[in-house]
């Protein structure tokens, strides 16, 4: 049976696996989320917006003829992953995550490390701080209960609505981003303190370098937990899997 499969995308490495699948001539989907206003062209089949949960993702994988589901969804899409690993059980579908390993401190980094949003805002403490915040849109009113501090705001959109902050910044740009580009950045605005998601990789890596740079503490949100699954790393073992599952009949 020829390989049909699902990426589940919206990062840099579900963009890199498109154009790999569609050099090798591998039927695909691309699918987003919906999330941002402008996605990326994509060389292969694009479809956007949710699939009504884990029987709707399952039924779209059924109805068309999906041989292979691939996650390559932000680290951080607990939801979407999750639905991903029930749909597929059910389906009988081969799943595989393609994943950016997890960044790990080095010397010189001050990090503080929390399990979640919430843990992220009583971190920043009760002392005004210029924070930069790095960790998209969807979670930017939980720190409206710390009105106290200054809050840059990297998005990838510009906002569609009025942000929650008496005293903030918006920087309107995607990555990936460099070193010398954000540590100016931060230091434009005289940020005092980052905050970031572990989404690891290299293309937003960036905002971490600089902050080491110049010596800035690090509030730094740990990956939420999710049932084992296969997991990759490269856009070469995807096509491997593929390439194994396709010969044994998969």
């Amino acid at each position: 049976m020829s390989p049909n499969l699902l990426v589940l995308g919206g990062t840099t490495e579900a963009t890199a696996l498109a154009a790999a699948l569609a050099k090798a001539g591998i039927d695909a989907t691309f699918s987003y989320a919906g999330r941002v206003e402008r996605p990326q062209e994509q060389p292969i089949a694009v479809r956007v917006g949710g699939f009504g949960g884990v029987d709707g993702l399952a039924r779209w994988i059924a109805d068309h003829g999906i041989t292979h589901v691939v996650d390559a969804t932000h680290p951080f899409a607990a939801q979407m992953s999750a639905h991903a690993i029930a749909a597929c059980e059910r389906t009988g579908t081969p799943l595989a995550t393609l994943t950016r390993r997890a960044w790990r401190a080095q010397d010189g980094d001050r990090w503080s490390v929390v399990p979640d949003i919430a843990s992220a805002v009583a971190a920043l403490g009760e002392t005004p701080e210029r924070v930069m915040l790095a960790i998209g849109r969807m979670h930017l009113a939980a720190f409206a209960v710390a009105p106290w501090h200054f809050y840059l705001l990297r998005l990838v959109d510009p906002p569609d609505e009025p942000l929650p902050f008496p005293d903030c910044a918006v920087e309107v740009s995607r990555g990936p981003f460099t070193l010398e580009a954000d540590r100016a950045l931060m230091e434009r605005h005289r940020i005092t303190m980052l905050v970031a998601k572990n989404a690891g990789g290299t293309g937003a890596r960036a905002k971490i370098d600089a902050a080491r740079a110049l010596g800035l503490p690090v509030v730094m949100i740990e990956r939420p937990e999710l049932p084992e699954r296969r997991e990759v790393h490269t856009i070469d073992q995807v096509l491997d899997w593929v390439h194994a599952g396709t010969e044994r009949g998969v």
